[in-house]
């Protein structure tokens, strides 16, 4: 009988201990869209229902103290949750950043972030990096000087929150130190410029593998990322060794989440890629994307069944795959607003003149919006485009495109006549070896 009470006392003052270590995020946030808010960070990602005017309460059990970002139909925004956080948040996804309070536990750090938000947006990237060397200094200075002054006169409540805030100020001066030489080309129109002798030098003393400051500062995060892609250089033997020997478990599922293009059909070596990159990740959600990925990427294999479309025919009606068996089937994924598929044209023209009444079909399928579907059908008639000319209907969204992996166009795809892929990735008809490839196929 004692033993009995003493187990149900230990499980009561358990229980009373986690209650205690649960994370409790609640409030109000109006004019959502969907009616939904997601919590997300690293290895977590946790949807929220609001209720019918908005207001919402969620227990979250967290593994640590860290940034996270909470994202609505129109903005994000950064939070900052401890295990013990007791964050009230009252907001209008309509107008954000004038209406964004916190209250309760752990307020005082998260009004601050809004605060610092509110200073760094008003410097976005292109009007910063568009500026010439000297302005940009003088700018990141005075955007340093307000960030400091909102540091020194906050009366945080988290010594934690208040020593790493410290070292993400730094991060945020480095970062923008270090993007601008490379920005400024793109965004001030200057392909050659160079930063002068003068120009601060970036600080070679960071750590490039502290796991804490990689979950507190984005501003850490682009830093560290910006670096390891500098000096990867191939992927495969390099970036691989380098992945493992970090310390850092956040670091490496990050960087494994921005290199997933590295399973596509276009890369020899996918497979390889995709069980080194298993072997790291900890995240079942990433490894669940890795696999979707590499299976995709196995279905669209030669020799393989093609995924089949049936999208809108411009002379009428729908085509689909089915329609097209029997004979060989050149794909050309496109669009009206893209200049280098408008740059195969007169090249894709020749082919199909030369390929006239042979045993192949021309097959042209444009991504172009649903909204721009007369400036297509224009567009084809005033260029007099031949073949089979398709529109697909939801742009990169068509399941044509997801299930070949299209990010970008211009694609082509070459089946045989029994709709089985010769070539996810075929040859522009600009390039020789397309007329090379089908000769050997004997077209």
């Amino acid at each position: 009988m004692k033993k009995t009470l003493l187990l149900l006392l230990i499980v009561v003052l358990y229980s009373f201990t986690t209650l205690g270590e649960t994370t409790t995020v609640s409030g109000k946030i109006t004019n959502t869209e969907n009616k939904t808010i997601r919590i997300k960070g690293e290895l977590f990602d946790k949807e929220i229902k609001l209720k019918p005017d908005g207001s919402f309460l969620e227990n979250l059990a967290l593994e640590s103290d860290r940034i996270y970002k909470i994202e609505t139909s129109k903005n994000s925004f950064q939070i900052y949750l401890t295990k013990d956080s007791k964050l009230i948040i009252n907001a209008d996804d309509a107008n954000l950043e004038s209406t964004l309070k916190f209250t309760g536990k752990g307020s005082v750090e998260n009004q601050y972030l809004a605060q610092k938000q509110l200073i760094t947006s008003a410097n976005p990237y292109d009007v910063l990096y568009a500026l010439k060397e000297n302005e940009f200094l003088k700018k990141l200075q005075e955007m340093k000087a307000s960030v400091n002054n909102l540091y020194q006169k906050t009366k945080f409540t988290d010594a934690t929150f208040k020593e790493k805030e410290a070292r993400s100020i730094y991060y945020l001066e480095q970062k923008n130190l270090l993007f601008y030489e490379k920005s400024h080309g793109f965004y001030g129109h200057d392909n050659n410029f160079k930063i002068s002798e003068t120009y601060p030098k970036i600080d070679d003393r960071i750590d490039m593998d502290n796991d804490s400051d990689f979950l507190f500062s984005e501003d850490y995060q682009q830093i560290v990322l910006n670096r390891f892609y500098e000096n990867v250089g191939d992927f495969e033997n390099n970036a691989i060794p380098k992945l493992k020997a970090l310390k850092s478990q956040s670091i490496k599922n990050r960087l494994i989440e921005n290199s997933t293009f590295n399973i596509t059909i276009e890369n020899p070596n996918y497979e390889k890629i995709y069980q080194e990159f298993l072997s790291i990740t900890n995240d079942p959600i990433l490894k669940e994307k890795l696999t979707a990925l590499y299976n995709a990427t196995n279905a669209v294999q030669p020799g393989k069944p093609s995924p089949r479309f049936n999208y809108e025919n411009h002379k009428g009606g729908k085509t689909a795959l089915e329609d097209l068996k029997g004979k060989y089937i050149y794909i050309d994924l496109w669009a009206t607003w893209c200049g280098p598929c408008v740059k195969e044209i007169p090249f894709l023209q020749k082919v199909e003149e030369q390929y006239k009444g042979k045993n192949i079909e021309f097959v042209t399928i444009s991504v172009d919006a649903m909204k721009d579907h007369d400036k297509w059908s224009k567009f084809v008639t005033e260029k007099q485009l031949g073949g089979i000319q398709l529109l697909a209907d939801n742009e990169f969204k068509s399941e044509f495109m997801k299930a070949y992996g299209v990010e970008q166009i211009p694609t082509f795809i070459l089946l045989d006549p029994n709709g089985n892929i010769v070539s996810a990735r075929a040859p522009r008809p600009s390039d020789p070896k397309l007329i090379e490839l089908f000769n050997s196929l004997k077209i």
